[in-house]
């Protein structure tokens, strides 16, 4: 079996690990023989000679037989991608962010000019949800994919429960230790679980919504009291992402904190692990575990997309093809927390049940029924640093007993 050629675009953290773990591998039968980076002035870990800042050195290279992306520009991850595949290259990706936003324009491309493009790095790290979306969960049986998507915020909030540790202090400690940068918003906001739970529900019901049509909800606001009123209550805030089939003819999709309980399969994924459960009409729950992100890792992840276009796999995506697929809805209703100081939660806010209320000096908060429509309708009303959301579990409660 001749090796793959292989040309790189990105070597940072994650293109340095690929880079090790494609020569450290045995049997990977494949070869970086380009890098392409945005610069060549910096001082490198590999040889000079694999280095250019061409695009085109790599795009209109006849020997090169697969391009794999890492790089962290979106906008100039797509451009690469797209022309790759447009000229008949086979594309690993791992960025998430552009895949979330033109993966219908990327799957047309990959289907009008034969080509292949995968990218199971870009969901979970090492965790391989999209080729078991793909191969295993191939049927309409599949009712729920929820999990803990990020691993700085994971990292954080187990620092903060499992060792009492601020939630600022544990902030800075994520990003000294490298699980989350400078700026951390893309991580803590929710952007990053959104943009992967978007990929996973392509796969996962065969159907894809928008990121900016998904409520979404982080933990940069999150407050002692939110912290004391969990640990009151013996559970664990995390954050999480969920698409769910709420009927037949629907599902809807969202990413929030939640209160996790410890008979729940994610109570128990701490630090930077990520953890993916997949229910299904007639195996229940499967639960999938694993580090969700870090230079070997997601390059172990990679590595096994470039093993794969070995043997010419390529996604079916056969979701897509059913004839009665699920709609996206959000005309569902949601148990929610809330605690809020100054702004005006309950004006702003139409529940349609409260079953608490409690009022101090030093917060608020409100428990209560609402349609998901609210909130994505009021979301920037919710963007004050003295409000905190979080969600109440109330999906297959029925069928965890």
């Amino acid at each position: 079996m001749s090796k793959i050629k292989i040309g790189l675009f990105g070597f940072g953290v994650v293109g340095q690990g690929i880079f090790q773990v494609v020569h450290r591998s045995k049997n990977a039968n494949a070869e970086i023989v380009r890098i392409c980076v945005r610069s060549l002035g910096k001082p490198r870990t590999a040889d000079a000679k694999y280095f250019t800042d061409r695009p085109e050195d790599i795009l209109d290279d006849p020997q090169i037989d697969l391009i794999v992306e890492v790089i962290d520009d979106a906008k100039a991850a797509y451009d690469i991608v797209k022309r790759a595949l447009l000229k008949g290259i086979p594309v690993v990706s791992g960025n998430k962010t552009m895949l979330a936003h033109h993966l219908p324009e990327l799957i047309e491309i990959q289907k009008t000019h034969h080509v292949a493009l995968l990218y199971d790095a870009s969901s979970c790290g090492s965790i391989p949800v999209i080729r078991n979306l793909e191969e295993y969960y191939d049927n309409d049986l599949l009712l729920e994919v929820k999990g803990i998507l990020n691993g700085s915020s994971n990292y954080i909030l187990s620092r903060v429960f499992d060792h009492s540790e601020p939630y600022a202090d544990a902030l800075t400690q994520a990003q000294a230790l490298g699980f989350a940068e400078s700026d951390p918003s893309f991580d803590i906001e929710g952007y990053d679980s959104l943009f992967k739970l978007v990929i996973i529900t392509v796969h996962a019901l065969g159907a894809y919504v928008a990121p900016e049509r998904i409520f979404t909800y982080g933990i940069a606001t999150i407050h002692d009291s939110d912290i004391r009123y969990a640990r009151e209550k013996g559970v664990k805030i995390k954050l999480v992402a969920q698409v769910v089939k709420v009927s037949d003819e629907h599902f809807t999709m969202f990413v929030m904190p939640e209160f996790v309980s410890p008979a729940k399969y994610i109570y128990s994924v701490d630090d930077e692990y990520n953890g993916v459960v997949i229910r299904g009409e007639c195996y229940d729950r499967q639960f999938m575990f694993g580090k969700g992100a870090g230079s070997l890792p997601t390059a172990s992840s990679i590595l096994s997309d470039i093993m794969a276009r070995l043997h010419d796999y390529r996604y079916e995506y056969k979701k897509l093809k059913y004839v009665q697929k699920p709609d996206y809805t959000t005309d569902i209703t949601l148990k929610i927390y809330v605690r809020y100081t100054t702004t005006d939660i309950p004006g702003i806010l139409h529940f349609e049940k409260v079953h608490e209320r409690y009022a101090s000096d030093e917060s608020n908060y409100l428990i209560g029924d609402i349609r998901l429509s609210e909130l994505i309708a009021k979301r920037s009303l919710l963007s004050g640093q003295d409000v905190f959301l979080a969600n109440i579990p109330i999906f297959f409660l029925n069928r965890d007993n």
